[in-house]
């Protein structure tokens, strides 16, 4: 890259950062003012969680979706806090190699956008699909979130770029203040239960090494077999690491058929050893269900 190309991309940063940052403690700009903010929810943190108006001293880290930044692409929150008490909208945006936001994205899993949120101690999971204004905004309609410190993350394949059709995972700290409990991570376990259904995982995790995740769907001890489709599949599965809210998007098989179940199989590549916490999404007569277990890497 020429000294020249390179200066103007530094110049394109500082004047998108400055744009963000410019309203104060609001951090609104490029587009992104007038947000409707609001929260509450779960359990968490720390005794009083605080946090700083600027979302952008955070560090990065390929492959984990620690990072606000990868690849060129970066990940840009309106605000860096949000207050408890009521569901907040909460808009964001991703800024392109040539400094320009990104307006062209690919759909993964039937949707050009997943966004998440989670807390410290891995409890609140939201797994929503924004909508993106003709200028390249992003708005996530956020559930109430109750105090602590928040993780929210962009899962997309930009359409535009140098990176264009690459997977990325950006993420950026998220702020909820007031006073806050920590929930303690529940120990590993090979099931988990929700809605009158059981979930029963087996396969052996090991860190850095591909492997074959299998999930059986069982009610009232019998197979469940009328699995609807999720967003091309029979289910979604997300993992965040305990301890540094490491992301891992562990890949489905793709449906085949209007009926699935009761095995679930899917490609499983944890980037770091230690306890993930997994959320298991899956849909039986048009009724979302969302499963929570704790599984051990190696």
């Amino acid at each position: 890259m020429s000294t020249k190309n390179r200066r103007t991309r530094v110049l394109a940063a500082a004047l998108l950062a400055l744009a963000l940052t410019g309203c104060g403690s609001a951090a609104s700009g490029d587009g992104m003012s007038g947000m409707h903010h609001g929260s509450d929810g779960h359990t968490h943190s720390h005794a009083t969680a605080s946090g700083s108006a600027h979302a952008g001293a955070d560090h990065t880290s390929a492959g984990d979706g620690l990072g606000a930044e990868q690849g060129g692409y970066r990940l840009d929150l309106a605000v860096a806090q949000l207050p408890a008490g009521a569901p907040a909208e909460l808009r964001f945006g991703v800024t392109g190699p040539d400094g320009a936001r990104l307006t062209a994205f690919r759909p993964e899993q039937t949707k050009p956008m997943h966004f998440y949120a989670i807390r410290s101690d891995l409890t609140g999971f939201q797994h929503l699909h924004p909508t993106m204004a003709a200028d390249g905004t992003w708005t996530a309609p956020l559930a109430a979130l109750p105090p602590g410190s928040w993780r929210v993350y962009a899962s997309f394949v930009p359409d535009a770029g140098a990176g264009a059709g690459t997977d990325l995972v950006l993420s950026r700290p998220l702020t909820v203040p007031g006073t806050a409990a920590d929930t303690p991570l529940p120990p590993a376990a090979a099931t988990a239960a929700v809605d009158g259904y059981t979930l029963t995982v087996s396969g052996a995790l090991t860190a850095g090494t591909a492997a074959e995740l299998k999930v059986t769907v069982s009610r009232d001890g019998r197979p469940v077999t009328d699995l609807q489709p999720y967003l091309g599949t029979f289910a979604h599965l997300t993992a965040f690491h305990a301890g540094d809210q490491a992301f891992a998007h562990l890949h489905p098989q793709a449906a085949e058929g209007a009926a699935g179940g009761p095995e679930l199989t899917f490609h499983a590549e944890l980037p770091k050893p230690g306890d993930w916490r997994l959320h298991l999404q899956f849909q039986t007569g048009g009724t979302l269900h969302t499963a929570a277990l704790t599984l051990h890497a190696a």
